[in-house]
């Protein structure tokens, strides 16, 4: 190029031929090119002149002698002149001076020039003005900064001066360059993560918008029409929780990608097009705060006082599941309070202090279960799978409330609203309901705690119930192979004393009635039940059972069964037991309902009987007599004298009395078929079932083949068997003996119960117990074996 051509280029990007000279790369360069191509613009005519210094591609001509000595001082190099040094002095001070670094671009052939600023003065010549002039570094400075940078992101002035050396760079250049490629890859960086806040907001909004088609859509369970709000009770509550917490996370990445990309935070775009309103959210409130707001609205709690109820109850839980003496006083039927050192451990409680009113009742129980940690608390979270694994003490509960789901994946920091109803097996002892928060949390080294603790805390005395539930809950630890270590506390308050019958009233006093080692037996019976449903080992009693599928049928049959009999057999609220009068047999009870579309049990006017007795006798005598098919004809009346045989049998515990068994009645005398009877027997220290049930045999036959049993119709009898107050040897003290039998006395739902058909059952019951009274009395060496009268 001709030294008298410099292309300013304006709106232009200049480059840079390694040597520091800049050139334009526009097509105003080859316009250029082409008219000065062997011709100094002092020779053009001067119209054309006038015309190309209008156009910035031909300067004055006292700026072509300057340019062209500069073009000719840099052509010599950096060895050549005496100046040199000084020269480079004052290139840095300019570069220093003039914001170098801020416009550089890190796209394609170089980065990082440095611009210096010349003055230049306008076609007229009155008018001064600053020019910049790039520098761009060659493909191989760019690769060897690269390759630098892989390495070393953040170099030093040592290692920036050594680089401005190798690649004949000023430092500054250099330390310009990484500036801005750490800079790019960050942006790079920011990309990134604004398109994958992108992609989980839009999987938030679709999951939405699942939700709420699903309330859209939804249908009542009972008639298949619409449900309408208020029918859904624990669908309807966990929805608004996960839809509030969907809320929240939306709000919270469209903020992080109005940062990134610019514009205002998409905030409850999702849940305006929500099924079920919710309140304004404001900063810093989460959604456990608002549902809890929405519940306790205009109550006499707020949730503030909710949240630190359930903090302070698990605090007091786990410790006390941690203290050993003096909090704990070793005793013959588990570990006992020490009600003076819990004052001074506990001054306040979750609680507040203890009601003198109220008689407190505090155990505790340790012990291993073959279940895993993980697969114990989801039991326990959900209602319907804790009421059924604790059949035999909750006679009924509900999840009122999901204030909190917890984390992710797990139950940790969920709490929900609760009702429940404890029972005994026996009329005679009425139930304890209550409404407790339960709170699940998980602790540093693995360890879960689930907690309940009533709400009498938050009300008014006026208001508080008879029973109430302190700081009461189970402490689950991991154990090798599948186990689980569970230390299990157990802390009420009851006032139920008058209510409770004389025969129960040592048993109910003394704590074992509804403690912690009836909880936690049961839990470890249970435990085994279900690892023997797991099992594919084939049940023995010969071919009856061959498949693993007809093996689970049975169990779960057997399961339906005890828990009915367990619910039929108490005072519950919701059952209306009458004393029968003038029959002689005044503690026998009897209570009918009516059956109509449910597939367990046959249609038609049911009748309960029920009777509670002593017994002289240790609880694991009479459990053996009872459960022994080879002394059965002593006292079961419907099998009218019959062999009784053993179908079928399947283990479901480590105590050999647990099974669940098959049998046959062969009637000899009887031109009946012969019948088949479902049983299972299951025992602890704390309490022994027996209970059977007859079953039709096309039926059964369908279970054993690994079929559907919820629809079999089963009307289940039998016997639960309680010791008669604190136990020191397990074949010491007496028996607390409950009899119970389901009886169908009208096909016809509609029927009135007549007056023969309680004259018969009451009739049965009480031979019932005149025979196990004889027979276990003589068996046990008693030979003033009259006939018993209840008590």
């Amino acid at each position: 190029m001709p030294g008298g051509m410099m292309i300013p280029g304006r709106n232009m990007i200049g480059r840079s031929n390694g040597a520091g000279v800049a050139y334009a790369s526009s097509s105003a360069l080859s316009l250029g090119q082409n008219l000065m191509d062997g011709v100094h613009h002092h020779q053009l005519p001067a119209m054309l002149q006038h015309q190309l210094m209008d156009h910035h591609l031909l300067l004055p001509q006292h700026q072509h002698h300057q340019q062209q000595a500069t073009s000719e001082s840099d052509a010599r190099g950096p060895h050549e002149g005496g100046n040199h040094n000084s020269s480079i002095n004052n290139e840095e001070l300019e570069m220093s001076k003039s914001g170098t670094g801020s416009d550089n671009n890190l796209d394609g052939g170089g980065d990082g020039g440095a611009g210096e600023e010349d003055e230049q003065e306008d076609p007229a010549g009155q008018h001064p003005r600053k020019k910049k002039r790039y520098h761009r570094h060659t493909q191989h400075q760019i690769q060897e900064l690269e390759a630098f940078f892989k390495e070393c992101p953040h170099p030093d002035d040592k290692q920036r001066k050594e680089l401005s050396r190798s690649l004949n760079l000023e430092p500054l250049q250099v330390k310009f360059w990484f500036q801005n490629k750490r800079t790019q890859i960050k942006t790079q960086h920011e990309r990134q993560e604004n398109t994958a806040l992108r992609t989980e907001n839009d999987k938030l909004r679709a999951e939405n918008m699942r939700y709420k088609e699903a309330l859209a859509n939804a249908s009542c369970p009972n008639c298949g029409g619409p449900a309408a709000i208020g029918e859904m009770s624990f669908d309807e509550h966990h929805l608004r929780i996960e839809n509030a917490r969907l809320r929240d996370e939306i709000d919270r990445i469209s903020a992080i990608a109005a940062k990134y990309v610019g514009g205002k935070p998409v905030v409850g775009a999702v849940s305006s097009a929500a099924y079920l309103p919710l309140p304004p959210q404001s900063s810093g409130r989460s959604a456990l705060d608002h549902h809890l707001g929405g519940m306790f609205a205009g109550a006499e709690f707020d949730k503030p006082m909710v949240i630190e109820l359930a903090v302070a109850a698990m605090e007091e839980l786990v410790r006390m599941a941690q203290l050993c003496e003096p909090l704990w006083i070793p005793s013959i039927d588990g570990e006992a309070l020490n009600e003076e050192e819990y004052a001074r451990a506990f001054p306040h409680g979750a609680l507040g202090p203890k009601s003198p009113e109220l008689r407190s009742e505090a155990s505790r129980e340790t012990d291993v279960v073959i279940m895993n940690h993980i697969s114990l608390v989801e039991m326990l979270m959900d209602v319907r799978q804790w009421s059924a694994l604790f059949s035999s003490i909750v006679s009924r509960a509900a999840t009122l409330d999901v204030l909190s789901t917890g984390v992710a994946g797990n139950h940790d920091g969920a709490l929900q609203l609760m009702s429940a109803e404890f029972q005994m097996p026996s009329p005679l002892v009425p139930t304890r309901d209550t409404q407790f928060l339960r709170y699940c949390k998980q602790h540093p080294g693995g360890a879960w705690a689930v907690v309940d603790v009533s709400l009498d805390g938050l009300r008014s005395a006026a208001a508080r119930s008879h029973f109430r539930r302190r700081a009461s809950g189970c402490l689950i630890q991991e154990m090798p192979n599948g186990y689980s270590k569970v230390t299990w506390v157990e802390h009420v308050e009851a006032g139920d004393d008058a209510m409770v019958h004389d025969l129960y009233k040592p048993l109910v006093n003394s704590g074992l009635a509804f403690g912690a080692r009836r909880w936690t037996l049961t839990l470890k019976r249970q435990c085994e039940r279900l690892a023997s449903a797991m099992a594919t080992v084939p049940a023995s009693g010969g071919d009856v059972i061959t498949t693993a599928e007809g093996r689970r049928s049975m169990l779960k049959l057997a399961e339906r069964m005890t828990a009915s009999f367990c619910g039929g057999v108490t005072a519950s609220t919701t059952h209306q037991w009458t004393t029968l009068s003038g029959s002689g047999a005044e503690d026998v009870r009897v209570m009918t309902r009516k059956s109509v579309d449910d597939p367990g049990r046959p249609p038609g006017i049911i009748l309960n009987a029920a009777t509670s007795f002593w017994l002289p006798v240790p609880p694991s005598r009479v459990f053996g007599f009872l459960r022994d098919d080879s002394t059965r004809s002593e006292w079961d009346i419907l099998s009218n004298g019959g062999v009784v045989q053993e179908m079928a049998h399947i283990a479901n515990g480590s105590h050999h009395g647990n099974a669940v068994s098959l049998l046959r009645v062969n009637n000899a005398n009887s031109n009946q078929s012969n019948m088949l009877i479902l049983q299972e027997c299951c025992t602890d220290t704390t309490g022994s079932y027996v209970v059977y049930a007859p079953v039709d045999v096309v039926a059964m036959n369908v279970v054993l083949n690994g079929g559907d049993p919820d629809y079999v119709a089963l009307l289940p009898s039998g016997f639960a068997i309680l010791p008669d107050g604190p136990a020191g040897a397990p074949d010491a003290g007496g028996s607390l003996l409950t009899v119970a039998f389901q009886i169908l006395v009208d096909s016809v739902p509609t029927a009135k119960l007549s007056l023969g058909s309680v004259a018969t059952v009451n009739s049965l019951i009480a031979c019932t117990v005149e025979r196990i009274k004889a027979a276990v009395v003589v068996s046990a060496g008693d030979n003033a074996a009259a006939p018993c009268a209840t008590r």
